[in-house]
């Protein structure tokens, strides 16, 4: 079993690089380390080479996720243990050529996700050591749409490891990978999409202030603030230039491993938003929450797809 340090980065495609780039490096807070004509990678406050890659792409949709792991015997030992599920890897383990470097493979999940484990990857020096300004830590947890939850769930819990913290009824999934709630979770779904992706913030305030900075750019959220029951995590989303969202968040719930009793939470506008701020979702949320039905890795490398640039 493959085993999880951290989610390290998320990679997007996007149809308005330009503007996206602009977006997450001039109002979102984010700080580009790289950059070239079909991508730009950028960087949080803490210690990852980079926690966003956006990359130019004919629809708009999920490219990677990258998971930390700790050294390269495990990225060797995971390959064998994938290959003998069957899973197929699509990079074998070896230094990375990308943006931060590192070693590490590739491989693919059920739903044609292309999932990337590495380690030694650059470090970089972390911005804003004393947590005053209000700009994004690390990326806090991604949500995936999907078409089959039971499936897709007993994939990350019995191929990489993950444990189920808590359920919203049979309709969303938190998983976790070390003492945070959820690095990642499932929302029962049409087809598989990306969902949003929540960057963490170092308080309540931090958010706040972020929140601010966005409506002082005209942003306004697309729901919230407010405050998951799920996770115990405050929350406050919006829509980028390319109409994916992402999401401030702060004070995810941390779990104690032998402690921890897995809820099934009920769907709510009072267990949504325990603040009470927010309310529901509205349609338009719900719609770009909904995503683009992604075809998935290998459909995109056809001719005419899109194909990731790593």
């Amino acid at each position: 079993m493959v085993r999880l340090r951290s989610l390290r980065s998320v990679s997007l495609r996007t149809t308005t690089l330009a503007d996206s780039a602009g977006f997450y490096s001039e109002v979102w807070g984010l700080r580009a380390t790289d950059s070239g004509s079909e991508a730009v990678w950028l960087r949080g406050s803490g210690a990852e080479h980079h926690i966003l890659q956006l990359v130019d792409a004919d629809a708009n949709g999920l490219d990677k996720i990258a998971f930390a792991v700790a050294t390269r015997r495990e990225i060797d030992e995971a390959a064998k243990r994938l290959e003998s599920l069957g899973v197929p890897v699509v990079t074998p383990p070896g230094n990375l050529d990308q943006a931060g470097a590192g070693y590490g493979l590739r491989f693919v999940d059920p739903e044609g996700r292309l999932i990337e484990l590495s380690c030694d990857t650059w470090a970089v020096a972390p911005e804003d050591p004393e947590g005053r300004a209000a700009v994004p830590r690390k990326v806090a947890h991604v949500v995936l749409n999907t078409a089959d939850i039971d499936a897709v769930c007993e994939f990350y819990t019995s191929v990489l490891g993950m444990r189920i913290s808590d359920w919203s009824e049979h309709q969303m999934a938190f998983l976790r990978c070390n003492s945070d709630h959820h690095c990642i979770a499932f929302n029962q779904a049409k087809w598989a999409s990306v969902n949003h992706v929540a960057y963490e913030m170092g308080s309540i305030d931090h958010m706040m202030r972020g929140v601010g900075r966005l409506r002082h750019h005209g942003q306004m959220p697309l729901w919230g603030p407010g405050r998951h029951g799920p996770g115990d995590n405050t929350f406050s989303y919006f829509a980028d230039p390319a109409g994916l969202v992402c999401e401030y968040t702060s004070e995810v719930e941390q779990v104690v491993e032998d402690a921890w009793l897995c809820r099934v939470w009920r769907r709510t506008p009072e267990l949504s938003d325990l603040w009470g701020t927010a309310g529901a979702p509205s349609a338009t949320t719900r719609q770009h929450m909904a995503g683009e039905s992604d075809p998935g890795y290998f459909a995109r490398q056809k001719p005419g797809g899109d194909v990731s640039v790593g």
